[in-house]
């Protein structure tokens, strides 16, 4: 049987004719277009605060905390919101260049244990990613340990993803774009565990652009190094700015009973979080980095967040 079709005129008609419909009355009682205004210079730090025993610091208060922004002491806290026991969203980050391949196992081990002692089965969810100059996925979003598992096993398989070029800026960049949509939801501890050396020779994007769309993300960067790594080097210097400026840490060859102590440190970091937002003043976006000192009073307390933001306009 055919499908039936309207003549190209009639589809052509209608809406008007429905327009022509419309009683005057009914198009004055039109509610008006609305228009979404959102403020661009308003901005939103997560910090996790922690006592001199390491454990995390609940109900603290703005009266607590002290902030200053390129130097500058704020006033203008919009709000002070304390998130407890949140769930995870991990981003695992190999880098398969051909510096890091002789890495690949002993990283996926770290994967091993994390999906296998930290991941919480239908609360906390994670996904496994290798890049060189491009990114492949090894296994999508998920709240399985075997599954983790059986993608970091998959890492550095398949002669087409032996590229001796890294673009680490370029591929944090769209892995936060994609995997963790900017704007309001849910709140979640989000993270990205980078294995890199951090030698970057073939990104389009700038460490300033890779680390804004990070922070939109309200996404923190971990990285681990393993073996003997210079810190004179470009690379380290690199994972150093990465980490720092997104509220992360860089761990230096780990091994043994470290490798768990650090993997522990970073969920309690990301499960037990507080969320600031301020109005800089004064704030002119120009895109320089606005460096950021958030200091608590209650004794031997100690803040861990990003060092600053770069001063872009929001679309």
């Amino acid at each position: 049987m055919r499908r039936q079709v309207a003549p190209a005129f009639l589809l052509f008609l209608l809406p008007g004719l429905f327009v022509l419909a419309q009683s005057p009355q009914a198009r004055r009682d039109a509610p008006a277009p609305y228009t979404l205004r959102i403020p661009v210079d308003e901005i939103s730090l997560m910090f996790h605060a922690a006592g001199m025993h390491g454990e995390p610091l609940t109900h603290l208060t703005r009266a607590d905390l002290s902030l200053r922004d390129n130097g500058k002491a704020q006033t203008s806290v919009v709000m002070l919101e304390e998130l407890d026991d949140l769930p995870i969203r991990a981003g695992f980050l190999f880098d398969t260049s051909a510096s890091m391949m002789g890495s690949v196992a002993f990283n996926r081990e770290i994967i091993f244990t994390y999906a296998s002692e930290l991941l919480r089965k239908g609360y906390d969810r994670a996904f496994v990613e290798q890049f060189d100059t491009d990114t492949l996925i090894r296994q999508e979003w998920t709240d399985s340990d075997n599954a983790i598992a059986a993608g970091a096993g998959k890492v550095g398989n398949g002669e087409d993803r032996l590229d001796p070029l890294t673009a680490i800026f370029d591929s944090l960049y769209t892995t936060c774009r994609d995997q963790w949509k900017p704007g309001p939801g849910q709140p979640t501890g989000n993270f990205i565990l980078l294995f890199s050396d951090g030698e970057d020779d073939a990104s389009h994007a700038y460490l300033r652009e890779a680390v804004d769309m990070c922070q939109r993300t309200r996404t923190t960067i971990y990285a681990m190094i393993s073996g003997r790594r210079s810190q004179f080097s470009d690379g380290y210097h690199t994972l150093l700015d990465l980490t720092q400026q997104t509220g992360g840490r860089l761990f230096v060859n780990p091994r043994g009973s470290e490798i768990l102590e650090d993997l522990t440190m970073i969920e309690t970091e990301q499960r037990n979080q507080y969320r600031l937002v301020y109005k800089p003043s004064p704030f002119t976006a120009d895109g320089s980095f606005h460096r950021i000192r958030l200091d608590c009073s209650v004794q031997g307390s100690r803040i861990v967040t990003r060092s600053g933001y770069y001063a872009f306009a929001r679309p």
